[in-house]
């Protein structure tokens, strides 16, 4: 008899991830490989604290209503290509850019973890949680761990917050606020970390540390999920790309 998780009732069962690569760049593991890494790692960490059963599968031709996690060399091709937010079918879409992550000296299944696990609790980045002090904050799985990572099946996976990281009051001694058990109160990050918050109507960025915000302003972020939260004309990395448009920091 299998037990249900108190989280995903009402969900109807599993939903089903088509894994689709697009990319000519190699990913640097065999494909099939990575997603069995993927299912592996969520199964036994991921689903045990959330609840949202996940049924991966890699495919050239997705089903109907499928959720979809592609592989692109960059976001032009995704652009290119035709790919947005949601599928024709009204279902969510999750992109892992190939040579921005390898460009940054990270590995595939990293990016690809964090990408999973945020679209399995917020499909289409439009959920907020509020802080005592009246900061929202966006309601991301990894952003404020991304540089902090496990290991499954010989491949380095991306740490992710627990719900207690959401939760705006006191909590028992020993809480865990992510997997990796470094955190220590809810809405903090890592040194490696960052937050997207919307403050007094304004969305803007924090950084874990100073070296971690010169890191993040080196990358091109353009077309990730997290950008999807920003005004339309700031879903890019400042000053790369639609102009000369950048998001406040602190």
């Amino acid at each position: 008899m299998t037990t249900q998780l108190a989280a995903q009732a009402g969900q109807g069962g599993a939903v089903t991830i088509a894994c689709i690569n697009k990319a000519k760049t190699p990913l640097g593991v065999p494909f099939d490989r990575l997603t069995t890494a993927l299912q592996n790692c969520y199964d036994r960490f991921f689903l045990p604290i959330w609840g949202y059963p996940v049924r991966l599968y890699n495919t050239d031709r997705p089903r109907p209503g499928d959720w979809r996690l592609i592989y692109f060399d960059d976001a032009e091709q995704a652009g290119f290509l035709g790919y947005h937010e949601l599928t024709d079918e009204g279902q969510p879409i999750s992109k892992v850019f190939v040579k921005p992550t390898l460009k940054n000296g990270d590995q595939i299944s990293v990016t690809a973890s964090h990408e999973l696990f945020e679209m399995a609790i917020d499909p289409i980045a439009n959920l907020w949680a509020e802080g005592p002090d009246g900061i929202e904050y966006a309601y991301e799985m990894s952003d404020a761990v991304e540089e902090d990572v496990f290991e499954v099946d010989g491949m380095q996976m991306s740490n992710f917050v627990h719900p207690a990281w959401f939760e705006p009051f006191k909590h028992a001694h020993g809480t865990k606020f992510d997997h990796l058990g470094r955190l220590t109160e809810p809405f903090s990050m890592s040194k490696g970390g960052y937050l997207i918050i919307k403050k007094n109507g304004k969305v803007v960025e924090k950084h874990g540390s100073a070296e971690k915000e010169a890191r993040f302003r080196l990358e091109d972020r353009y077309g990730h999920r997290s950008e999807f939260r920003k005004p339309d004309g700031l879903r890019a990395l400042s000053g790369v790309k639609k102009g000369d448009a950048q998001i406040a920091a602190e």
